[in-house]
């Protein structure tokens, strides 16, 4: 009976000593060439970014991070609080790993995600493919002013218009088709919050019960209520 209650014990205390459960996020890794430095894993609240991990490196260049995580939600993985040293990921219970380079922490980073950093990783690229046209257009447009080519300025006008468009279309069509993940409501609130709220509004009733009740569901529901309050 002893044995049973002293094994019982041990098994208390290492959970109590900082078990992982179920919702841990393990974030790990290697940032190539670092020396020394403090990684922090934040995310946010209220507009206001929280520190929920840090670890500081001093002669190694791997690191693990750990969070609980309640709803997924997106996380920045920061060196020294640093603006230019920065990398974004959408964080969910499981293990995520990000390599890096010191010298190019942002634009080398290789992030091994779970689903929903992986749909956003997706949505980013097509995303990228119309601010480059946009770009294009936006040039086509300045040249056209620029000759004073009425005719070309109304082609560009007509032509930006319907990419506008597009993009919306292709944000609602992802966030619908994607409408069991939490990615979904955070696509709508970020990237097309000014579009027709009719459009948002068929993102938010798309969802299924579970995302509604996340952190970007209830967001999306409380962000809904107020333009259309607005528009009153």
């Amino acid at each position: 009976m002893k044995k049973i209650i002293s094994i019982a014990l041990v098994g208390l205390l290492a959970y109590a000593c900082g078990k992982d459960s179920e919702n841990t996020m393990i974030v790990q890794g290697k940032i190539k060439d670092l020396k020394k430095g403090t990684l922090y894993l934040q995310k946010q609240q209220d507009s206001v970014f929280v520190v929920v991990d840090s670890i500081t490196l001093d002669g190694t260049d791997t690191y693990t991070l750990k969070d609980e995580v309640e709803s997924p939600e997106v996380y920045y993985l920061s060196l020294d609080k640093s603006p230019s040293k920065e990398i974004a990921f959408f964080g969910e219970k499981g293990t995520i790993t990000i390599n890096t380079k010191l010298d190019k922490f942002n634009y080398a980073a290789e992030i091994n995600g779970l689903s929903n950093h992986k749909l956003w990783e997706e949505f980013k690229e097509v995303k990228s493919k119309f601010t480059g046209k946009r770009l294009d257009l936006l040039k086509a447009d300045f040249e056209a002013k620029r000759d004073r080519d009425s005719v070309k300025i109304d082609s560009v006008l007509n032509a930006i218009n319907r990419l506008i468009k597009s993009r919306y279309r292709y944000g609602i069509n992802f966030a619908i088709t994607n409408n069991d993940h939490e990615v979904a409501p955070f696509v709508a609130l970020t990237e097309f919050s000014d579009a027709n709220i009719v459009w948002i509004d068929s993102v938010h009733k798309s969802l299924t019960p579970k995302i509604k009740e996340s952190k970007y569901g209830k967001m999306l529901s409380e962000f809904i209520q107020e333009r259309k309050q607005n528009n009153n």
